[in-house]
């Protein structure tokens, strides 16, 4: 019973603060470069802004660590390795514009990007100009061209189909599953 009144004494409070400020995490008014209110920021926004801070090797070092791991944990598997080893073979040479780019590709939502690469779908001309697109894609391209045969593909614009589960309701087809 005391947990639950302490519970709903922090609630209280949380949304008094939060009534204060607006919201309970205000975005931080941008001040000479500084963030004000940091502590009022969730952490996931601490941790994604799309600032790229190289002005000494340990912010570099920082953001890159940072990005590597938004490469690789991504929580689309293919994504995940893909891009991740990528990003890890890649980052130490990047320039600040490189950088950008590639927070931009990070920016990117999963299925999507993962459409795009794979060239079930076209990209948007804004995500094919970008240069860490382009070259990500690339990788991908040469890689299946080396591995595996073209007939083995999906169609260009079209999903990947097994063939041998899917639903085939034609003459002296299976009515359902795969028999």
């Amino acid at each position: 019973m005391l947990r639950r009144a302490v519970s709903s004494l922090n609630r209280l409070v949380n949304l008094t603060v939060a009534s204060r400020h607006g919201t309970p995490f205000p975005i931080p008014a941008i001040t000479a470069g500084n963030i004000s209110e940091t502590k009022f920021m969730p952490l996931t926004y601490r941790l994604y802004t799309n600032e790229s801070d190289l002005s000494d090797s340990e912010s570099r070092r920082r953001l890159i660590n940072r990005l590597l791991y938004r490469s690789k944990q991504r929580g689309f598997l293919e994504l995940d390795l893909v891009l991740g080893k990528w990003v890890e073979e890649n980052i130490n040479s990047m320039d600040e514009n490189g950088i950008r780019s590639l927070i931009q590709v990070l920016d990117l939502e999963n299925p999507d990007l993962w459409k795009w690469l794979i060239g079930q779908e076209q990209p948007p001309e804004s995500v094919s100009k970008n240069p860490v697109f382009s070259a990500v894609r690339e990788k991908i391209s040469s890689a299946l061209d080396s591995h595996s045969a073209p007939e083995t593909r999906a169609t260009p614009g079209q999903p990947w189909v097994r063939g041998w589960d899917d639903i085939k309701r034609g003459q002296g087809g299976p009515i359902t599953g795969n028999q």
